[in-house]
């Protein structure tokens, strides 16, 4: 299995052109989010009809740029409403995101987690 540590959770709102690759994505996160994109954090994109999703991660050796498709049904993807441009998840909401469930709908209990300390 395939894990990512260390970094951050982004969703980039609205739709991307899944025509993107490597250096097409990284520029999304420089220049639209005004992020590093060798940060390690995971950078989620989804196309127009919320079927399809990318993901950008830096780690030591290099750049990966995962793909999903869905055969059936859409993401619960965040719109572009005002000046977001991304929104951070948890693990847990990219585990229910990815299993089909809406997770604006989902609210977790205040005392369920601590928020980590970031140095």
């Amino acid at each position: 299995m395939l894990t990512f540590s260390g970094g951050r959770i982004f969703l980039v709102v609205g739709p991307t052109d899944m025509r993107k690759s490597f250096n097409g994505l990284a520029g999304i996160v420089r220049e639209r989010l005004g992020d590093d994109p060798m940060s390690r954090d995971l950078f989620f994109f989804c196309n127009r009809g919320r079927n399809r999703m990318k993901v950008l991660v830096y780690d030591e050796s290099g750049v990966w740029v995962l793909a999903r498709r869905l055969d059936r049904g859409t993401f619960a993807w965040p719109s572009a409403d005002g000046d977001v441009t991304k929104v951070e998840y948890r693990e847990e909401q990219l585990a229910l995101l990815l299993h089909g469930f809406d997770v604006d709908g989902l609210r977790p209990r205040p005392w369920r987690r601590r928020s980590p300390k970031r140095e």
